[in-house]
């Protein structure tokens, strides 16, 4: 809800009900201001939600207090953004491990998670290095190392292709699903690409601030790309 209490408000989210299952990689998509970077903040506790419950991990969130949030959303939530968000003055080491020395786990465990992760996404040849000597591709990927090194609850991604080019957003999403198959990674993805969206289990589509559609992927990726052209076609009708 925007605005003063007295003046105008209006809700940026209205009677938006869903809930992910443990190990669902699911996608969120809508037009620009439909509601979708809100939804993705409230469940992130970056905003605060009014009046709602949000329960992730059997948690309440919106029943939580600042102090608690903090811990909440280091231990619990991984994030992958757009823009890497990767530390230049840490080598892509540091930076995975960072998560991990925020919450005071002994730099002794510390490593084989390290590893472990970057085995994973294919990164170990870059431990070393800093952001400023590798490829956005594989900056994008010590992102998701850093998401997934404490084995949050969920990854929250945000537009997590966006600033990759076509070769390495493909990779990064391979890398993502091998994570929620083998690994049963939750996943919640926030993207306005069809083409990533097509990698997700399921789509939810917002417009308005309400939950206009919801579709799940039951055969190949290419048929599920054209059945969310065709939902996201349905969209731009229905806003004219």
């Amino acid at each position: 809800m925007y605005g003063k209490k007295g003046e105008n408000q209006s809700h940026a989210l209205k009677g938006v009900s869903f809930s992910i299952q443990e190990g669902e990689f699911v996608g969120i998509m809508g037009p620009s201001g439909s509601g979708k970077t809100t939804l993705l903040n409230v469940i992130s506790t970056l905003d605060k939600a009014t009046g709602d419950v949000i329960e992730i991990a059997g948690t309440d969130i919106t029943k939580m207090k600042q102090g608690e949030l903090s811990d909440f959303r280091l231990q619990k939530l991984g994030f992958i953004f757009q823009d890497f968000n990767l530390l230049e003055n840490l080598s892509i080491y540091e930076n995975i491990a960072l998560p991990l020395s925020l919450q005071g786990v002994p730099s002794r465990k510390i490593g084989p998670k390290v590893e472990k992760v970057a085995d994973m996404l294919g990164i170990v040849t870059i431990l070393q290095k800093y952001p400023s000597a590798v490829s956005g591709g594989q900056k994008q990927r010590s992102a998701a190392a850093r998401a997934l090194v404490h084995e949050p609850a969920i990854i929250l991604g945000d537009e997590p292709t966006g600033a990759l080019d076509s070769k390495n957003a493909t990779s990064l999403l391979n890398a993502m699903t091998n994570l929620n198959k083998e690994q049963g990674v939750s996943i919640m993805m926030v993207t306005h690409d069809p083409y990533s969206a097509s990698y997700c289990q399921r789509i939810l589509f917002i417009q308005d601030g309400e939950l206009y559609k919801e579709i799940y992927r039951g055969g190949k990726r290419e048929e599920f790309y054209k059945e969310i052209l065709d939902v996201l076609a349905d969209l731009g009708t229905q806003k004219v």
